[in-house]
């Protein structure tokens, strides 16, 4: 079903990924291209997807990357020790964790050493010195900002204004490209002279090269880069301006994605080089000596931010240790459980780490009950052009492009004219909410104009439907309802073929391992977040679906699946379908823990007494969820009922912070089924992907998990991983400064600086400790170790992550009833 899409990617990911290469000279536009590929995507703020920051330099050991980005950026990959130390008083760290670590890496080193390192601060790894750091100091007189950081800030704003999408009331022009229109803003621009003293800094700009290719070799000429250095230094600097190069990394990937190409990033790296130039030639002679003298430290600062914390990766790996023992210790209780032979309700939720929470609650309400699992977008890899709309918005993971159009069916044209005229009234309303205001301050902006909107978000009436207030914006509760959102064509516009379809629906039944034994209720349960100003609300929503809601990809796979004759291909390819099975969409509000069913109507004919009990069941599992979710939420003492009307509070708060904690806490991924996983207690902390090797004969099922979500796991683990190791750096700092930029871009931390990427500290920590634990992915596969390297092998890019130590990887053995470990490319028992 997604072979074309898997293809497309990798055909992209040499670029996005390259291989590391041993020759010491490689022509300068090799080496600025290799810098750029260097460089992973960011998403903007409506379609906020997870991505691990590093991913472009996963062909390298993790634990290399990390020396090479200290003395790049001054990047940090690692916790402080005094983070670790508090593991070890705990006692969540022990002294066999720290033998297992030092056994597992065969390593010359001692328990003591380790433990020693425990009582030390770590030291702080230099950084390799750019032309501004010299120009630094070589500064005579005092400045207000540093050279670094005013360069940052230049290039910074004029990004916000060439990338803006209808925010700004002024647009650099666009013509001839990112380079081009900088290079003409900067003859214009007084700045420099005015506040940096760069006298000649007019005539300077002037005398700029016309092209980016012109700029960087001039640049790489006058500053006598080596050759062999030649990467390193353009990475360093856009390791400089990393939100912005990430931003113009997206733009790439999306082009890539479509087989096009976008060279923004490129053009931005020549800007950040130009500024070294004009800083270089204003610096002197002095300047220039001392240049030559930083150029010849740069492999002294290698090594010393290569070793400065090397021995501390022993204390992450132990810690990491701690848990997954724990996991790989009772995943083999769970070998002898069979699965429900004649289930009366089947949920299929998304793999998400918040599914877990609500998957317990709901099996604990009846053994009749079976829960699942697959990627929230139950594998249809769609774009949705919502009624009204002027554009499509895709709803599948980053990795993948849509193949499919879904548009709100059964509509009249009436109410299509309708909504549009409503939407555009609110148009410049909605523009000036998502100006550079920043979100908290635009209440106070706004004063009493604006208290009776407030008012009626604040304590009006609760829809619990209304998970995305985007969604539903311009339609009454009565006119959604009348929406049916539905697989109307290929993106060409072109109608499905009848075996096409039926190959879709095949596909999303495999994806979830539901072939056979099918309830009379199978529950498809998309999810989404409730919050009110928050530009990262998508964050919250489903990373499958590209941070918007699952409600969409529910509704349409449940009626392929309603579909008789679609239903009657199935039967031809070996999947029956009893007429008494009815598919039901839903949607799982993570915020409050309600589940609304969509489309019921449809069902009550012959399936109304099983929704009316379903409900009553859904709705006791709700309370058992929000239950255990309340202590985190500081929420514990409260009744059920005020704990129901706190976190929808929350929800409606315009300054909750913290409405909920997301996938804060995410350490682990299981592929199974579900039997082996459900006398565990995750704490909300496991991925679950429901497979069945065993009805996988080709491996293609386990193919797609390994290059889908499997990656997409490890992309929101190592989000949330670099976001709590630095977040100066790939996080968004504090939430209550957060300015919006260009519309939905990203955001700055205040007024300035370089785009933010990552997550908020609100995010991450509760303001007493850290409720994300850094922790490497945990990956438990249940399929035949053969079958997994094989996987391993014919995709490099899968291979890389385990091979160099970005996530974990685990066997579960069927015949032995044992866990495996994947470890120097082999495969070592686990004990247990």
């Amino acid at each position: 079903m997604l072979n074309g899409n898997r293809a497309r990617v990798e055909e992209a990911l040499p670029d996005i990924a390259p291989r590391s290469d041993s020759r010491e000279s490689i022509t300068l536009k090799e080496a600025a291209e290799r810098a750029c590929s260097r460089i992973a995507p960011s998403w903007p703020l409506d379609r906020f997807a997870a991505v691990n920051p590093f991913w472009a330099r996963t062909d390298k050991p993790v634990t290399q990357v990390a020396g090479e980005l200290a003395a790049l950026s001054g990047a940090r990959m690692l916790m402080p020790r005094a983070w670790y130390a508090q593991e070890w008083r705990a006692g969540r760290l022990r002294p066999e964790h720290l033998r297992e670590a030092i056994a597992q890496s065969g390593a010359a080193i001692t328990e003591e050493h380790l433990s020693g390192l425990l009582r030390i601060d770590e030291p702080k790894a230099p950084r390799r010195p750019l032309v501004v750091d010299v120009m630094e100091t070589r500064c005579r007189r005092e400045l207000e900002v540093s050279w670094r950081d005013y360069v940052v800030e230049r290039i910074s704003r004029f990004c916000a204004s060439y990338f803006d999408d209808g925010q700004a009331q002024v647009r650099p022009v666009r013509e001839g490209g990112l380079y081009a229109s900088w290079r003409e803003q900067a003859q214009g621009d007084w700045g420099p002279s005015l506040f940096m003293g760069l006298s000649d800094y007019r005539s300077t700009v002037r005398s700029l090269p016309n092209t980016a290719d012109e700029m960087l070799a001039v640049a790489s000429s006058d500053l006598g880069v080596p050759a062999n250095e030649r990467e390193a230094y353009l990475s360093a600097l856009l390791l400089d301006i990393n939100g912005w190069a990430s931003w113009c990394a997206y733009r790439r990937w999306m082009a890539r994605l479509a087989a096009k190409d976008d060279d923004t990033i490129y053009e931005l790296l020549a800007i950040r080089a130009a500024w070294e130039w004009i800083v270089f030639r204003a610096g002197g002679e002095e300047l220039r000596v001392e240049w030559g003298h930083a150029v010849a430290s740069w492999p002294t600062f290698d090594r010393v931010a290569h070793s400065a914390r090397a021995d501390d990766w022993f204390l992450q790996s132990a810690v990491e240790i701690a848990w997954m023992s724990e996991v790989s210790r009772k995943l083999p209780e769970g070998f002898g459980v069979t699965r429900p032979e004649r289930p009366t309700v089947q949920a299929v939720f998304c793999l998400d780490v918040r599914s877990e929470v609500f998957r317990r609650a709901l099996e604990v309400q009846s053994p009749n009950i079976q829960t699942l699992s697959c990627a929230g977008f139950f594998g249809i890899p769609i774009e949705y052009a919502p009624l009204a709309a002027d554009s499509a918005r895709p709803q599948l993971p980053g990795l993948l492009a849509p193949k499919y159009r879904v548009t709100d069916t059964v509509v009249s044209k009436s109410l299509e004219d309708t909504r549009r005229s409503r939407l555009q009234a609110s148009h410049a309303w909605k523009a000036f909410k998502q100006s550079s205001l920043s979100s908290f301050a635009f209440v106070d902006a706004m004063g009493l104009f604006f208290a009776g909107k407030l008012f009626g978000e604040t304590f009006g009436r609760w829809w619990t439907r209304q998970v995305d207030e985007h969604e539903h914006a311009g339609l009454t509760p009565l006119e959604d309802t009348a929406r049916t959102p539905r697989i109307t064509s290929r993106l060409d516009g072109t109608p499905l073929p009848f075996e096409e379809r039926c190959q879709l629906a095949e596909g999303v039944l495999r994806a979830m391992s539901l072939t056979r034994g099918f309830a009379r209720l199978v529950l498809l349960v998309g999810h989404g977040a409730a919050t009110r100003n928050n530009p990262y609300a998508a964050g919250l929503d489903c990373g499958a679906c590209c941070g918007q809601t699952g409600e969409v990809n529910a509704r349409a796979a449940a009626a392929l699946l309603n579909d008789a004759d679609i239903r009657a291909g199935l039967a031809s390819r070996g999947i029956e379908i009893p007429t008494t099975t009815r598919f039901v969409a839903a949607l799982h509000n993570t915020t409050t823990d309600d589940v609304s069913l969509f489309e019921e109507e449809s069902a009550l004919p012959t399936h109304g007494p099983d929704l009316t009990e379903l409900r009553t069941t859904l709705e006791r599992a709700s309370t058992t969820a929000r239950r255990e979710r309340a202590p985190k939420l500081g929420l514990g003492s409260l009744s059920d009922a005020e704990l129901h009307a706190a976190v929808i509070e929350r929800t409606k708060n315009w300054a909750e912070v913290r409405p909920e904690w997301g996938l804060a806490g995410n350490a682990t991924f299981i592929i199974a089924p579900r039997e082996r996983s459900r006398h565990l207690d995750l704490g909300g902390r496991g991925f679950l992907q429901e497979y069945r090797f065993e009805e996988d004969a080709d491996f293609a099922v386990l193919e797609q998990l390994m290059t889908g979500p499997m990656v997409v796991s490890h992309w929101i683990n190592f989000q949330y991983y670099a976001s709590t190791v630095d977040n100066m750096r790939y996080g968004s700092g504090n939430k209550l400064l957060h300015n919006v930029v260009g519309g939905h871009l990203g955001v700055f931390e205040g007024n300035g600086g370089d785009l933010r990427i990552g997550l908020s500290i609100q995010s991450l920590h509760d303001g007493e400790r850290w409720v994300h634990p850094p922790l490497r992915l945990s990956v438990f596969i249940e399929a035949p170790r053969s079958a997994i390297d094989r996987l391993l092998e014919k995709h490099p890019h899968v291979g890389a992550l385990v091979d160099n130590e970005w996530l974990h990887l685990f066997q579960l053995d069927t015949e032995t009833r044992a866990v495996f470990a994947r470890r120097n490319t082999g495969w070592t028992p686990v004990a247990s």
